[in-house]
This record gives structure tokens, sequence and C-alpha cells, in this order.
């Protein structure tokens, strides 16, 4: 039985985007690797204090300061930093395999993530996140508090359903012109059309997991129109190929 939820958000490319939401399991062992880690950085700061401090001979005032400041960025800046400039995910989201993003998938900005862990202490009250717990199991959307405040969701990178996975790309792929001349794309509508170039447009500003969700998606709603093109491409291939296709005189 799939227990999963899911929430469905519709995409400028028409395609409804399935997001499979994360549960309380792969939260929890993201929050228990990331926590693993800034303990260990907080260790790794206080033997450099320590060896520091026998080396000046005594306690220094300003070491100690500068260790409580090193140790409040650990606690509260980690996730932050990370969330705003990972795409979403810490050390420990990427090893579970989740992420956060705004509620219609898009990627979260600094404001976002601030807001986000912002409420982090309010969500660990009274102790070990049980805020945050109650929240996850209530709330629709698997929300904690930080969530609801920052309009953000929690979800799975992965998408079932397809044969195989196409290769990471970071860069638009270019189609050779004489490849296309063969491809009957006639029967693509001008609706079709901008749907393809509206996400060829955005697709470097998406999460990798919904924009290879939605290129998959719409090479598969096109095939059926589609002759000549090899439907077994990448699909970011074909879809550049059929909007440099539908350029042609007659096309």
């Amino acid at each position: 039985m799939d227990v999963d939820r899911r929430v469905t958000v519709a995409t400028p490319e028409g395609v409804d985007l399935e997001l499979v939401l994360a549960g309380l399991g792969s939260r929890f062992l993201a929050r228990l690797f990331d926590t693993v880690i800034q303990v260990g950085a907080i260790i790794a700061l206080a033997l450099a204090l320590a060896a520091l401090t026998g080396s000046v001979g005594g306690t220094s005032g300003w070491l100690a300061a500068a260790y409580a400041v090193l140790v409040f960025g650990v606690l509260f800046g980690y996730d932050l930093v990370f969330e705003a400039l990972g795409s979403g995910r810490s050390p420990g989201k990427r090893a579970a395999g989740i992420r956060v993003v705004g509620a219609q998938g898009e990627p979260i900005g600094f404001l976002t993530a601030a807001i986000r862990n912002a409420l982090r202490l309010f969500d660990f009250l009274p102790a070990f996140y049980f805020v945050a717990i109650v929240a996850v199991l209530t709330t629709d959307r698997n929300q904690r508090v930080g969530d609801v405040a920052a309009g953000t969701l929690v979800v799975r990178e992965k998408f079932g359903g397809y044969a195989r996975t196409p290769p990471r790309i970071e860069a638009p792929i270019t189609v050779p012109l004489e490849t296309v001349a063969v491809w009957d794309v006639t029967a693509i509508s001008a609706t079709e059309l901008a749907a393809i170039r509206q996400f060829l447009a955005r697709r470097l500003d998406l999460p990798w997991h919904i924009r290879i969700h939605l290129a998959s998606d719409l090479v598969a709603r096109l095939a059926p129109k589609l002759a000549g093109v090899p439907l077994d491409a990448h699909p970011e291939f074909v879809l550049e190929g059929v909007a440099l296709a539908k350029g042609r005189p007659g096309s």
C-alpha cells in the first residue's frame, strides 16, 4: 500500500507535477546526519581553541568569544547556508534523498530559508523536535512550523515511472540543425510549442528532479505526434530538437 503523501501542483508547461512529500523517517535520518556533522564541527572548533589557548598561555577572552560566535554559526547557520546555496539540500538531506522546495516545487531563496530556519528553535521545543514531529504528523503537507511560515515543502527527489533515469546535464544541449531536418513535427500545436519553450527557458532554474520529471513527461505526451524523432534520446534533446524543427518553414 502506498502511504506516501503527495502534492500535485500545476506548472506553466501545463504538466501536473506530483511531489512526493518526505516523511518522518527520511527527515529524521537527514537531521541525524546533519547533527553528527554539526557536533563534529563543534568538537573540532573546541580542539582548535584548546590548542590556541595553550599556545598563548592561558584562557583568552577573545578566543572564547570567537568560539561562541562560531558555535552559534554552526548551530543556526548550517541549515540556512546549505538550504539557500545547495538547492534546498543540506548534507543530511542529500544523503536521505530529500530537499526543501517552495509550495510550487520551485527552488527556495535565502529569505525563505532564513524564515524556515528562524523557527527551528520553536520546532525543537520542548525537546527533540517534539513540536516539529506533531506538526509533520498533523498537517496535510507534512510541514513543521518553520515550513508553514516559510511556505516550503520537504520532498523526495526521486520519481518513479521511467524505465531509466536520463543523465544529469548542467547546460542546454545543442541539437544540430541537420539532425532535425528529417523530423516530422507538423502535428505539434502552437500551445504545445509554447509549453516546450516555457520549459526550455526556465529549466536551469529548476531543481534537477523536477526538471527531468517535466522534460520526460512532456516528451511522453508529445511522442504520438512525432515522427522520425529518436524518443530514446535524452528528453531535453528531444524538446530542443522539436523547438528547433518548428522554426523551419512549413513545420
